[in-house]
């Protein structure tokens, strides 16, 4: 078989200059998932993948010396096609994955605008995409393909996870962490994690392999900053997925038309209701036992069918 090559650049911090980038997602060695080998730095590869690469945005100027550092700016800004590594457009990808908050709508447009013009596919989670889609599968958890794709469920032992973090800069990610404030000063039981958490939470710790919070517990909350369209769904509920968790998610309808009824429960709200639909849920784990059968499925779906390495085989396999 004639493997393709596939680099990457991205405007996410440190992932553009390491070599094995998502090779834990293959069961292969160095990145190889069927006729394609992920290779982030390649110098020279086959196809170019353009993962949530944010675009120089103009900005308003308000006096002289703002229009001389732009000028300054510029003249040492990177040409852009000197990124693209002599990649032709048709195999150029644009992946977008972040979602379309209100905040930042204006931002992606853009982005979506000046990705047309050295891209061949410009994808996001939205319906103004030029190819509106749900993002391929990656996920945060350092164990192996092989040991999540043979696994055996590990021991359940605690009730309840969420990792999460203090971010709030946009109105979603506020009404989020006042829901965790709801959580909290209500008295409901449950392991958090996470960084840059405000002072009053009550947190177990930061994690390096989220695996650790997730596994030993029945239940987890995935609850996404964005539920508004029928595209969004991030790794939050893959993660949980795969840990052997039943997730309770908040989210929009994407995740019903990607994985088997009964894999997920579906938290109403963000509220008082959604308080008391989890206290209920895991007041035992008869929920999760229920759903076993279901969150392998899941589980599956997830590893070999969603998995971003075997989304980017099938479009090389269609573009060679």
């Amino acid at each position: 078989m004639n493997i393709k090559t596939i680099g990457m650049i991205s405007s996410y911090r440190g992932l553009e200059n390491r070599a094995d980038w998502l090779w834990q997602q293959t069961p292969k060695p160095f990145g190889i998932w069927g006729n394609i080998q992920l290779r982030a730095p390649a110098v020279k590869p086959d196809f170019l993948l353009m993962y949530q690469f944010d675009f120089i945005q103009p900005s308003p100027q308000k006096s002289w010396l703002d229009k001389l550092r732009k000028r300054q700016a510029e003249s040492t800004t990177v040409d852009i096609n000197s990124l693209l590594r002599g990649v032709s457009k048709e195999r150029i990808i644009y992946l977008l994955r972040e979602p379309p908050l209100e905040e930042i709508v204006e931002i992606t447009n853009r982005n979506y605008q000046q990705a047309q013009n050295y891209c061949g596919y410009v994808s996001g989670p939205d319906d103004f995409a030029p190819t509106p889609d749900y993002m391929p599968a990656i996920w945060y958890h350092s164990n192996s393909f092989q040991e999540l794709d043979e696994m055996p469920c590990p021991p359940k032992v605690s009730t309840c996870s969420w990792i999460t973090s203090g971010i709030s800069r946009t109105a979603n990610h506020r009404q989020r962490l006042e829901f965790l404030r709801s959580l909290q000063s209500n008295g409901f039981k449950f392991d958090l994690y996470g960084r840059n958490l405000p002072v009053w939470a009550n947190i177990a710790g930061e994690l390096s392999n989220k695996w650790y919070g997730m596994a030993p517990y029945f239940y987890n909350l995935a609850i996404e900053n964005y539920a508004d369209n029928n595209w969004y769904v991030s790794e939050k509920l893959w993660d949980s997925l795969l840990a052997w968790c039943l997730p309770i998610y908040y989210g929009g309808p994407a995740a019903d038309k990607l994985l088997p009824p009964g894999s997920f429960l579906r938290l109403p709200s963000l509220d008082k209701k959604g308080l008391a639909y989890i206290q209920e849920v895991t007041a035992t784990p008869d929920a999760w036992y229920a759903a076993k059968d279901a969150i392998a499925e899941a589980r599956q779906i997830i590893l070999h069918k969603l998995n971003l390495l075997n989304w980017l085989s099938n479009f090389v396999a269609q573009h060679s």
